[in-house]
Parts: structure tokens; sequence; C-alpha cells
């Protein structure tokens, strides 16, 4: 019989990490634990880490949903337990345990190894190119994230945007023009909602001529046809993202993509309600033209592996995805995740820590 259970985990950042939504000090991880009674040694772990302001589950009554969720598993005696069948049960309202139990269920059916899929990155041979990502914060922290990060062989860096004030952020983008080309350096810009439809073209003309790679949400979520009609005129590609969360109904997914037409769009397995979900966005973008990358939502290397696992079972023709977050934290769990000249690498031999 499979059993479920829980267990939790404060993570702490290695510095206050900002976005325009505000600074985050710390971040607590839930984690499924599930076993068969006839080998109680082997278990599945999945991470449920929603983020306060952004997931549609965080709140005080995500704790009691976990517990519930247990409890239910539990009393339903599953000797077997299919993944496709794992949204319905935890409810589609609850997209990071949706992520926890399908990463679960996943781990557990190929023996409890952390090893999700058979796919080259999971096996490790072959590595995943990542963005570089520079937190907001003064003009000096900033500066001191991109000198690293350049150090470091990043061929993508992400810059989050949005913080400070405009013409600061326009003279650090200059900054990196000035040692970085754009055949050497790709930039990104991810502004988190926080322009305004009245500022936006303006604003979006001023980064054009850094030659941006992409700016991701420029405008806050909920503001499809303002975002539509950004789309039509921008000088530089837009990618939505929080506009995707919450958006569970298949036709709605749809007709978002329909009516915005974004260049690209982003998928973070945590806010979107775990491996199926995200595979349905990839292909309804693919579909209609339409780019995407699968980032991390700050989980811990339980989930971090998780998305970089599924990311695994596409081609992403060297584009950088936005897999970088494992280092942000002082009390991580240990993984076999390692971050060498702008790629995530796993090998499936390496030691899990507690």
């Amino acid at each position: 019989m499979l059993r479920l259970r829980f267990s939790q985990r404060a993570l702490r950042f290695n510095f206050p990490a900002r976005t325009s939504r505000g600074a985050l000090a710390e971040h607590v991880a839930w984690y499924l634990h599930l076993c068969d009674d006839s080998a109680p040694d082997v278990g599945g772990v999945g991470e449920a880490a929603p983020l306060a302001g952004l997931s549609p589950d965080f709140g005080p009554e995500f704790p009691a949903a976990v517990v519930q969720l247990c409890h239910r598993f539990n009393a339903g005696a599953f000797v077997t337990f299919a993944v496709a069948d794992a949204p319905a049960f935890v409810g589609l309202a609850l997209p990071a345990l949706v992520f926890a139990f399908e990463t679960a269920l996943l781990d557990l059916a190929r023996g409890g190894r952390r090893q999700l899929y058979a796919n080259a990155f999971s096996q490790g041979q072959a590595t995943l190119p990542i963005n570089g990502l520079v937190w907001m914060g003064d003009a000096t922290f900033m500066r001191e994230q991109i000198e690293q990060k350049l150090a470091d062989g990043y061929s993508c860096l992400k810059l989050k945007i949005g913080g400070l004030d405009f013409a600061t952020e326009l003279a650090i983008l200059a900054e990196i023009r000035a040692v970085a080309s754009p055949e050497k350096l790709i930039l990104r810009v991810d502004a988190n909602g926080a322009f305004s439809p009245a500022d936006a073209p303006a604003k979006l003309a001023h980064l054009a001529a850094f030659r941006i790679h992409s700016i991701e949400q420029p405008l806050k979520a909920g503001q499809a046809t303002a975002s539509a009609a950004l789309c039509r005129t921008s000088p530089l590609p837009i990618a939505l993202d929080e506009e995707l969360i919450g958006l569970t109904d298949p036709t709605a997914q749809a007709a978002l993509l329909d009516a915005v037409r974004p260049a690209y769009i982003v998928l973070k397995p945590t806010l979107l309600g775990g491996h199926a979900a995200t595979r349905h966005w990839i292909a309804l973008a693919q579909a209609r033209g339409i780019g995407w990358w699968i980032t991390s939502a700050l989980e811990s290397n339980i989930g971090l592996n998780a998305v970089a696992q599924l990311t695994g079972e596409y081609d992403v023709h060297g584009f950088a995805q936005g897999l970088g977050t494992g280092q942000l934290y002082h009390n991580n769990v240990v993984a076999p995740l390692h971050i060498r000249e702008g790629h995530l690498h796993y090998d499936p031999a390496g030691t899990w820590g507690e």
C-alpha cells in the first residue's frame, strides 16, 4: 500500500531577494514523501513551495491543504496511483501541491533516486544552458552580480528591473553592452509587471537600444487587452509570465495566446500546476509558433531538479532556460546539480542529502 507524508523546510536566502513585489528573506518549502509499504526504504519526494504574492495556493490555508491531501490519499488505501490522475486528485487550485505530488509519483516509479525521466540530462549525458540571474538591488549590488556572472562564463543574463529608477537601470544596461556585445551576450529583462500601459511604450523603446532579447511581463497580469496592444507595437519581443498563472481552463489558455500573441511564454511548473500542465502550455505555444522557456520559481534543489529534468525532455536548441536558482539558499538540500560556464549539470551517480 502507498503511503504519503510531508515535511517542511524554511529556506534562507543568501541575500534579500528583491523583485518589484518586495524583498524575500525566507521561503518555506513543503515536501511530499511517497513510499510503498512493501519497500519503505524507497521513497519518492516532491516539493511544493508556493510564492507569496504570486502563487494561487500561497496563504494561511496551504498547510491544512497539505495535511488534508496526505490524509485523503492514505485513507484511499491505494496500491497504485497514476501520475495522470494527480491534478484531479489534488485540485487545480493548488498548483504547487500538484507539482509536488506528480514529482513524488514520478520519483517513486523510477526507484526513488530523484531521476524522474530517462533523458540525456537526467542521465548526465547533456547539460542545459541557463541564464545568469541578476537580482534587483542598489546599483553597486547589481554591478557586482553582473561582473561575477560574466566572469563565470554566462552567455545569457537576465536582469530584474523595476526596482531602481529607470535611468539607473538603463545606465547599468549601457555598462554591460560596453563590455559585452549582443553577439557575445544575450540580455533579457524581467519587469514583473512594473510598467504601466501608459509608460510601457517609451520604456520599451529605450530598452530596445540595447538589443534586448526579450522582456518578461512588462505589464501586470490581468491586462490582456493592453498586453495584446503592446505586443503588436513593441520594438522588442515580449514574454508572458504572470499572465499564465491561475489560468487552468484549456480553452481560456488557448484564447489568451491567440489574443495576446506574445513572442514567448515563461513556464514555471510550481505556479502553473506541475509537469502535465507545463507540457500542455508548451504544446499550445508550439502550435502557434510562440517560443518558450522553463524557469524554476525559488524552489530548493528538490523542486529545481524536477523542473530541470522536465526541461530535459525537450530539445531546447541551446536556448537558455531559467534554472539557476539553486545557489540562492545557504541551507539548500544537497544535490548533484552543478553550474559550470552557464550550463546546469546533473550527476546521476551523485549524492543527495537532507
